[in-house]
């Protein structure tokens, strides 16, 4: 695992909070997954930056409950709608291409899987040299 991973995996722990994104490509390829930041402005800059060629997002917290749900970069079901406005309040300037989607805090779920893997492996190691 890289260093940038490892850095930005820090940097998504240490937002807002952090939740898991599908993409499902509009080519019909196999969806996407990420380990994401939650936070509106990182939510807004996701969509607008794989919205385009993806049929829908989920956006889900760690423990799956949904966050978002996109028709391409367009937010279909978002239950809560404060933060759904703070997305919007991000997005829309993204949408009508008044700006660029800014940089995103996210790795690919394969690689959060093995950065907690060796996580994992660390504290056990620690733990029995107790």
């Amino acid at each position: 695992m890289t260093s940038d991973s490892r850095k930005m995996i820090q940097d998504i722990m240490d937002s807002e909070s952090m939740g898991y994104a599908y993409v499902y490509p509009l080519d019909g390829d196999p969806r996407k997954e990420y380990l994401i930041s939650l936070s509106p402005e990182n939510i807004a800059n996701f969509i607008g930056n794989k919205g385009y060629d993806a049929e829908k997002i989920i956006i889900t917290d760690v423990v799956d409950r949904l966050v978002v749900n996109t028709s391409m970069v367009f937010l279909d079901t978002c239950p809560d709608q404060k933060l759904c406005r703070k997305i919007i309040g991000y997005l829309a300037p993204i949408q009508m291409g008044e700006k660029e989607a800014g940089a995103i805090l996210a790795v690919s779920r394969n690689t959060a899987d093995e950065y907690f893997q060796e996580e994992d492996q660390m504290v056990t190691m620690a733990e029995m040299g107790m």
